[in-house]
C-alpha cells in the first residue's frame, strides 16, 4: 500500500449529477497517495477514519485548479479547489489558502505526466445545470479559461528539456497578446436521440421522430435547442424530448425518469406481467432502483420488489455482490438472463414513455397564444383570479385555461413577468404555456393535470389508504419543485396544498408561483384580510408582511401537515386573529397521527421563529430524499 502523501479534513460538495438534485456539503477526511485521492467518513470524537466514500485514480485526473468562491458562501467554503476527471469536477473546500495551495501543488506534481491534461478549465462552479462562469449548459463543455503552461503542470521531460526559467521579479512590459475569443456558449455539436415524437407547432420548429438521431447546433435557450435532422433540415426542438446518444440512461426503454416507488408499483401491477421491470431514479439523488413485479410467492396477485443499484469502491455497479458491472446497461442485460438472488429475472420491460413531458411553451418563442386555437370543454373550478377551465389547444393538446376576472390582477405587470415564468421548467412545477392578452378577459394557459388539486386529492380519498412512502413522496415532489424555484430566486408567497396539482401518474406539481404579487384584492394582500393565507404564514409575514424564501419554508411545513392529515384545515378551531396571536407566541401545529417523529421533526424545522434558523428547500429536499430512501 502506498504511503500517505497528504491527509486533511476538508468539506466536499456533492457532484450534482442531475440538474434537479440538491447540493450538499459534508466534511470528509481526504487522503492523497501516489495512486489515489480518496475521501472517508471521519469520527471526530474518536479521531478515527471510517468507511471510504469515494476515490479518484491519480492517473485519471485531467486538471487541478482553484475555483472562484461564491460571494455569499460561508467562511468555511471560501478556499475552494477542483479535481477534474472523467465524471466531472470534484469540488473540495480547504480551511486555509495555504492548505489549498499545498494540495494543488502536490496534486499537480503527481499528475504532470498524465494523458489528456486539459488546456482550458472552468474557473467557477457547475450548479443547477449550468457553468456559472460562461453559462454553458453541457457539463462536458470545454473550459472557458486558458491554463498557463499547459495547466501549470510543467510536463517537460527531465532528461530532454531544460527547466523552466525563474520568473523575474520585474520585467520590461511586452506587447500584449491579442485577446482570446470567448467561447460561443450556445454553439455546440452533439448527437442526441429522440425519446418522443414531436409535431412542429411553429414554422421555426423541427419535427422529431422517436428513436432517430439529431445534431444539436445551438443551446442558447435551455428549453428549446436548435437541431438538424439526418436530411439536413434545421429547426428548434424541446430539449426534454431528446437524450444524448453516448451517455445517460434515457436512451434505454427500461429507464423511467422521474418516477417514484408508488408510481412504479401502479404501472407494474397494471401491466400484470411476471418479471415485468423498470429502472427509475432512486429517492436518493444520483442513485437508481430496479422495480420488479413477480407473481410467485405468498402474496395473492403478485408483489413488487425494489432493488437499489449499489456501487463498489471501484465504481462498478451491482444488485448481487458477486456480479459487478462497469455500466448499468450491462448489469440490466445480465439480470435479464439471470435472477442471481432476486425474486425473478428481468423478463419484460415496462415503460412510461407513452406520454411525452410538457414543453416550455407551445412551440419555440411562443408566449402569446391565439384564443381562436383554444377549445373550452369543461369548468374545473373557480380560483383567486376567476374561472379555470379544461380545454384543448389546436384540438389536440390538453390545457388548463385561467380566465382572469377583470380588476382582480395587475395585468400589465403580470404579462411582462409571464415571459420570464415560461422559461421555468421542472417536473414538479405546473408548466406555463402562454397567455392570451389581445382581448379581455386575458387567459393564462397552463399544463393540465388530470387528478386536480392536491387538497381535493387528499380530502376526497382519490388516493385510498396511502402508505408512509406515498405521503412522503408527495412532500418530496413539492420540495424539489420549490428547491428549483429557490435556485431561481423565486418566492411563491402562497404555497399550500390548494396550490399544488396532481397528474395522472400521481406526481405532485406546484402551481401559481409568484402570482399573489399581482392580486389587486385588499382582502388577499393585507394580512388583516380574511382571504390572506394566515394559516400558512410565519410570524414575520403576519406581523410585518416580510416575504422571503424562508416564509415559503414555513408554508411548506404547513403543507406537509396538510398531507399527513389528509387535507385537514390547519389550526381548524382557531380564528385568524387567534392564529396571529398564538403563532407569534410560539404555538405550533400538533403531530399528525400518520406522521412519525422524524417526519414531524422536518415540519417543526420549518417553523422556527427566526427565519435564518429554518432550512433551505435544497436542505429539505435532501432530508426528505434520505428518509424516503430508508423507507424503501
Amino acid at each position: 500500500m502506498s504511503d500517505n502523501i497528504l491527509e486533511e479534513l476538508f468539506i466536499k460538495r456533492s457532484q450534482q449529477k442531475k440538474k434537479t438534485s440538491p447540493l450538499n456539503y459534508k466534511e470528509r477526511l481526504f487522503v492523497l497517495t501516489a495512486e489515489k485521492l480518496a475521501y472517508y467518513d471521519y469520527d471526530a470524537d474518536k479521531g478515527k477514519r471510517k468507511g471510504q466514500r469515494g476515490s479518484v485514480d491519480v492517473e485519471k485526473i485531467k486538471c487541478v485548479e482553484t475555483v472562484e468562491a461564491d460571494p455569499s458562501a460561508p467562511p468555511e467554503r471560501k478556499f475552494a479547489f477542483q479535481v477534474v476527471y472523467d465524471e466531472g469536477p470534484l469540488y473540495i473546500f480547504a480551511k486555509t489558502e495555504a492548505s489549498r495551495n499545498e494540495w494543488i501543488t502536490k496534486l499537480k506534481e503527481l499528475v504532470r505526466s498524465n494523458k489528456d491534461l486539459m488546456q482550458k478549465y472552468h474557473p467557477c462552479f457547475w450548479a443547477d445545470g449550468v457553468w456559472l462562469c460562461c453559462q454553458q449548459e453541457v457539463k462536458q463543455a470545454m473550459g472557458c479559461k486558458i491554463l498557463d503552461r499547459k495547466n501549470g503542470y510543467a510536463t517537460r521531460s527531465k532528461s530532454t528539456r531544460k527547466p523552466l526559467p525563474p520568473t523575474p521579479s520585474e520585467e520590461k512590459p511586452s506587447r500584449p497578446l491579442p485577446p482570446q475569443p470567448e467561447p460561443a456558449a450556445s454553439s455546440v455539436s452533439m448527437t442526441v436521440i429522440a425519446e418522443y415524437d414531436y409535431t412542429p407547432m411553429t414554422s421555426q420548429d423541427l419535427e422529431l421522430r422517436k428513436n432517430e438521431e439529431y445534431t444539436i447546433l445551438e443551446k442558447s435557450d435551455a428549453n428549446w435547442w436548435r437541431a438538424r435532422d439526418k436530411y439536413g433540415k434545421e429547426g428548434y426542438i424541446p430539449s426534454n424530448y431528446v437524450a444524448e446518444t453516448e451517455t445517460g440512461l434515457e436512451r434505454f426503454h427500461w429507464y423511467c425518469k422521474n418516477m417514484n416507488r408508488s408510481q412504479a408499483e401502479q404501472l407494474l401491477r397494471s401491466e400484470n406481467k411476471d418479471g415485468g421491470f423498470l429502472v427509475r431514479d432512486s429517492s436518493k439523488a444520483g442513485k437508481y432502483t430496479v422495480s420488479l413485479f413477480a407473481k410467485s410467492g405468498a402474496e395473492t396477485g403478485g408483489s413488487c420488489r425494489h432493488y437499489n443499484i449499489c456501487t463498489t469502491p471501484q465504481g462498478q455497479f451491482y444488485l448481487s455482490e458477486k456480479h459487478n458491472f462497469d455500466t448499468i446497461p450491462e448489469l440490466i442485460n445480465y439480470h435479464q438472463h439471470n435472477a442471481a438472488g432476486m425474486v425473478s429475472r428481468l423478463k419484460h420491460i415496462v415503460s412510461n414513455r407513452a406520454r411525452p413531458p410538457s414543453t416550455a411553451g407551445l412551440g419555440y418563442g411562443v408566449w402569446e397564444i391565439d384564443p381562436h386555437y383554444l377549445t373550452f370543454i369543461k369548468e374545473l373550478g373557480t380560483g383567486q383570479f376567476g374561472v379555470v377551465k379544461y380545454g384543448k389547444w389546436q384540438g389536440q393538446h390538453d390545457v388548463a385555461i385561467k380566465m382572469i376576472k377583470e380588476g382582480s390582477m395587475s395585468e400589465d405587470d403580470f404579462i411582462e413577468e409571464a415571459k420570464i415564468m415560461m422559461k421555468l421548467r421542472h417536473e414538479n412545477l405546473v408548466q406555463l404555456y402562454g397567455v392570451c392578452t389581445k382581448q379581455r378577459p386575458i387567459y393564462i394557459v397552463t399544463e393540465f393535470l388530470a387528478n386536480g388539486c392536491l387538497l381535493t386529492y387528499l380530502k376526497e380519498g382519490l388516493i385510498q389508504h396511502p402508505t408512509a412512502d406515498q405521503l412522503l413522496e408527495m412532500c418530496k415532489d413539492v420540495s424539489e419543485g420549490m428547491a428549483y424555484l429557490e435556485s431561481k430566486q423565486y418566492i411563491h408567497r402562497d404555497l399550500a396544498a390548494r396550490n399544488c396539482l396532481v397528474d395522472a401518474n400521481g406526481t405532485v406539481k406546484v402551481t401559481d408561483f409568484g402570482l399573489s404579487r399581482y392580486v389587486l384584492d385588499d382582502e388577499y394582500t393585507s394580512s388583516v384580510g380574511s382571504k390572506f393565507p394566515v394559516r400558512w404564514s410565519p410570524p414575520e409575514v403576519l406581523l410585518y408582511s416580510k416575504f422571503s424564501s424562508k416564509s415559503d419554508i414555513w408554508a411548506y411545513g404547513v403543507l406537509m401537515w396538510e398531507v399527513y392529515t389528509l387535507g385537514r384545515l390547519p389550526y381548524e378551531r382557531l380564528s385568524n386573529t387567534e392564529i396571529v396571536d398564538q403563532v407569534s407566541h410560539g404555538f405550533r401545529l400538533y403531530r399528525p397521527q400518520l406522521a412519525n417523529e422524524r417526519v414531524y421533526k422536518i415540519m417543526t424545522s420549518c417553523w422556527h421563529d427566526k427565519p435564518d434558523e429554518r432550512p433551505t428547500f435544497q436542505d429539505l429536499a435532501l432530508t426528505v430524499q434520505d428518509l424516503l430512501y430508508e423507507l424503501q
